[in-house]
């Protein structure tokens, strides 16, 4: 409770944008094929989809998942459908997940990644009939383990001062 209250500054586009392509790149690097390793686009999706609901949503969420697609050589629109189902979820309870301390929005958010990889699961057994086991799951546990770290990054230039002041308490 005694934990000082920021106000933010806005969020840059550029930033935004910027923070999208390191997601895509770290999804690009060679352990996206293990077992629990965290679905970075999908992490920083949601952080915007709930920090800035107006700038990120579904529309970015689409491209995004059409871009995964094409990398993963995936079932055309399956990142797509699941990013895009992941943003709606994320933007209905964006207003009621920012009251929260950073863990207790990492619970709030568990739900919508295991949601979103059930809806994966099934259109992955309906295309191929193949099962990935209990560990595909991991990769939600993983993802909401970094929650606080992707917080505090993706915070952190919206915490600075425009105009530093000595004098002035905010």
């Amino acid at each position: 409770m005694n934990q000082p209250h920021y106000i933010l500054l806005p969020a840059s586009p550029l930033f935004i944008i910027a923070s999208l392509v390191m997601a895509f790149m770290l999804n690009l690097l060679p352990w996206g094929g293990m077992v629990g390793a965290p679905d970075f686009v999908a992490l920083v999706l949601i952080f915007w989809s709930i920090h800035q609901p107006r700038k990120v949503g579904i529309g970015v969420a689409f491209c995004m998942g059409l871009l995964m697609d094409v990398h993963d050589a995936a079932l055309l629109g399956e990142n797509a459908l699941v990013y895009t189902l992941l943003c709606y979820l994320a933007i209905m309870i964006h207003r009621r997940v920012l009251w929260f301390p950073v863990r207790t929005q990492a619970l709030h958010i568990l739900p919508l990644f295991l949601v979103t990889q059930l809806v994966q699961l099934v259109i992955r057994l309906w295309a191929t009939g193949q099962y990935p086991g209990w560990l595909f799951f991991l990769e939600s546990l993983i993802s909401v383990a970094l929650w606080p770290l992707v917080t505090w990054l993706l915070l952190a230039p919206q915490r600075r001062a425009v105009d530093r002041d000595d004098t002035r308490p905010i």
